[in-house]
C-alpha cells in the first residue's frame, strides 16, 4: 500500500485539483424535461402553444407537462496498463526505441535477461516508465472514487501466444480497498508487449457491464511487439494490425477506445492502429499524471 500512499502525499496539491474538477461530474441532482405527456405540472410555453392550435382549428398536441429526471451518469470503464518489459527503462532512457530495447531471441536467454532486469529494479534509485503510469492511475482512482462511474484497471504482457500475461490490479464492480492498493504496489514490468489478446479480454470484462457509456482505455509505452507474433519478417506489421483488430472488435461492441502513448515516435504506428479511433502521443511523460484524468473527464462527458 506504500506506493499508493506516498503518489498521494506526493501529488497533494494536483490530486486535490483533479478531485474538484471530477466532483463538477457527479449528477447534480434533478433536470427539466418539458413537452411530456404526463409529468408534475403543466408547462406554460407548450400549454399556450396548444391553445393557440386549438383556436386556430388545429389538433393541439398532448406534450403540455414538465417533470424532473433525476441526472445520473452511467459509465464503465477499463483501463489497460503496459506492463511490458521496456517499462522497467529509466525515464531519462525511455526515449530508445522499441526495436532497440536489447532482448535475446531465444526464449531461454530471453528469461535470464528478464530475471536480470528484475534484478536491476529491485536496486534502483530512478523513477521508471510503469512508476509513472501507476502514479496516474493512483489519481485518477482518487477522483473516480468520487464520481461513482464503474471501472476496472488491468495490467499485460507476454511471451508468445501461449504465454499471455493479464493482470487484475482492480476489476470492474470489484470494490475499492487496500488489496487494490497492494495490487498496485505490486504491479511491475513482466514480458514483452503483445495487446491484441489483453484487449480483447479486457473488452469482454467491459462488455458484460450494464451501462449506458462504455469505455476502454490503453496506456503504453511502445508498439505492439512480442516474439512468434507471425512469420519471420512481418511480426511487427502483424502485431500492430491484430492489435487494430481487437480495437475494432471493441467499437463493434458499441464501446469508445482511446490509446495514450509515452511513445514519442508513436505516431508512426498508432495512426495504423487506431486510424479513427481515438490516440494521442504524450511528449512529456511527466505530464501522464494531470493528462489522464483530464483525457477521461473530456470522453466521458
Amino acid at each position: 500500500m506504500s506506493f499508493y500512499r506516498t503518489t498521494l502525499e506526493s501529488y497533494a496539491t494536483l490530486a486535490a485539483q483533479i478531485r474538484r474538477q471530477f466532483e463538477m461530474l457527479a449528477p447534480q441532482g434533478f433536470r427539466k424535461i418539458k413537452r411530456m405527456e404526463d409529468g408534475d405540472e403543466f408547462e406554460l410555453d407548450s400549454v399556450i402553444e396548444a391553445l393557440v392550435d386549438l383556436r386556430s382549428g388545429v389538433s393541439p398536441s398532448e406534450k403540455v407537462y414538465w417533470r424532473r429526471n433525476k441526472v445520473q451518469r452511467d459509465v464503465a470503464v477499463a483501463f489497460l496498463l503496459d506492463m511490458s518489459a521496456s517499462t522497467a527503462e529509466a525515464i531519462d532512457e525511455s526515449r530508445r526505441s522499441a526495436d532497440d530495447w536489447d532482448a535475446p531471441d531465444d526464449p531461454l536467454e530471453y528469461m535470464f535477461w528478464l530475471r536480470t532486469r528484475r534484478g536491476e529494479g529491485v536496486r534502483r534509485n530512478y523513477k521508471r516508465i510503469i512508476d509513472v503510469e501507476k502514479e496516474s492511475l493512483v489519481l485518477l482512482i482518487k477522483a473516480l472514487e468520487t464520481i461513482g462511474d464503474k471501472y476496472g484497471i488491468y495490467g499485460f504482457s507476454g511471451y508468445g501466444r501461449e504465454n499471455v500475461d493479464f493482470y487484475v490490479i482492480k476489476d470492474i464492480g470489484e470494490p475499492f480497498s487496500d488489496k487494490v492498493k497492494r495490487r498496485i504496489d505490486k504491479a511491475s514490468p513482466l514480458q514483452a508487449t503483445r495487446m491484441g489478446p489483453a484487449i480483447r479480454h479486457a473488452v469482454s470484462k467491459l462488455e458484460k457491464q450494464e451501462a449506458r457509456s462504455k469505455f476502454f482505455f490503453l496506456l503504453s509505452d511502445g508498439r505492439p511487439q512480442d516474439r512468434g507474433y507471425s512469420r519471420e519478417g512481418v511480426e511487427k506489421e502483424y502485431a500492430i494490425h491484430d492489435t487494430r483488430m481487437a480495437l475494432v472488435e471493441a467499437r463493434q461492441k458499441g464501446i469508445t477506445t482511446f490509446c495514450l502513448t509515452v511513445d514519442k515516435e508513436g505516431h508512426d504506428y498508432l495512426r495504423t492502429m487506431t486510424q479513427d479511433m481515438g490516440y494521442e502521443v504524450l511528449a512529456d511523460i511527466y505530464a501522464l499524471p494531470s493528462r489522464l484524468p483530464a483525457l477521461y473527464r473530456r470522453l466521458t462527458l
